[in-house]
């Protein structure tokens, strides 16, 4: 799921003057979109020097009410090592400073475990967004987890060309879930943490934790329970040395809190998971990352994430028939990890 570190220059075909760095912070952020503009075979980057003047009519832009908007469908080109479609944000510590590599450890955080945590950018980190998500696709298999939803806000893990002993796998820590099935009321919130594990390990999965209503595998309504299409809601992810405090906040709704040490494996419950890696992600490189990544997609030979959803590559026709998801963020920050 790592993204490519290639950028292409794209035409801002936006007629007006609006961006959404004109409203959100965005000196610290790159984006990722579901195009291939300049037929490279890759998806088109927008580097962070370029992000202060740049929105797509489709997939990234600000609506009446000034809420910074991602779209993706359900076809379209992904990066290398997913089969999903984006138009997601990466944070970038280095801000436009291109000599600072992005995989550097000053364009990247770390917990306070790592061996090497002074070399980094930040040690820890916290985002906060507040957010609805107005679409997910209403196409896909009920049987298959992924289908309906969308990953609101991660924290990602590094990628290494030579993984090993539990570092540089690219695997992540946290995923911020929106999923709603169709015909339902609302949807559920909740986030997943994925064992820092090789890719070929067959212990290495997603484990759902709940916000509001379900989590994925649970086709029940939620109705009351649970958040529907066009409501808002709040995370926070504060990274203090070791341990990621989740906090989840919407109108209406109880707030729901968690906190698990990224640098062992106890679960948020305090269980010890002796399937994930003993020091959890203690050696790793992080970044945030916040948008919609879809994670609906056409295929169906994949037995998890092939979620066989519809979609023909068209965006107009893909918007008509629900094949897409869109989210909009009327808030979105970065800033250093604080003590709880």
């Amino acid at each position: 799921m790592a993204c490519s570190n290639t950028s292409a220059k794209v035409t801002n075909s936006v007629k007006h003057t609006e961006y959404p760095a004109q409203v959100f912070d965005l000196n610290q952020w790159k984006i990722t979109l579901p195009l291939d503009k300049n037929n490279d075979g890759k998806v088109d980057e927008i580097k962070v020097k370029d992000m202060q003047t740049f929105a797509h009519p489709n997939y990234f832009y600000l609506d009446a009410q000034n809420h910074m908007v991602f779209a993706s469908p359900n076809v379209a080109i992904t990066t290398a090592n997913s089969k999903n479609t984006r138009s997601e944000l990466r944070h970038m510590l280095r801000g436009a400073n291109t000599n600072i590599k992005t995989k550097s450890p000053k364009n990247n955080f770390a917990v306070s475990a790592h061996p090497k945590a002074n070399e980094f950018g930040l040690i820890g980190g916290k985002m906060e967004a507040t957010l609805k998500v107005e679409q997910v696709s209403t196409s896909g298999n009920p049987e298959k987890y992924p289908s309906y939803s969308v990953v609101v806000g991660q924290i990602h893990a590094g990628k290494d060309s030579a993984p090993a002993n539990g570092l540089g796998y690219g695997n992540e820590p946290l995923k911020i879930y929106y999923k709603k099935f169709p015909g339902h009321q609302t949807g559920s919130v909740f986030w997943n943490y994925e064992r820092n594990l090789p890719k070929d390990d067959p212990n290495r999965m997603d484990i759902a934790y709940p916000v509001w209503g379900n989590t994925w595998e649970n086709s029940a309504d939620p109705v009351k329970q649970g958040i529907a299409l066009g409501e808002s809601f709040s995370y926070s992810v504060n990274v203090y040395q070791n341990t990621m405090h989740l906090t989840f906040t919407a109108d209406g709704h109880k707030t729901i809190k968690y906190s698990v040490n990224l640098a062992d494996n106890v679960d948020p419950y305090g269980k010890v998971d002796t399937k994930d890696f003993a020091k959890g992600y203690a050696g790793d490189w992080h970044y945030f990352k916040a948008g919609a990544y879809n994670q609906c997609n056409a295929g169906t030979t994949h037995p998890f994430w092939g979620t066989g959803c519809g979609g023909t590559g068209d965006w107009s026709t893909d918007v008509k028939n629900g094949d897409y998801t869109k989210v909009s963020f009327s808030k979105l920050t970065v800033s250093q990890g604080e003590a709880p």
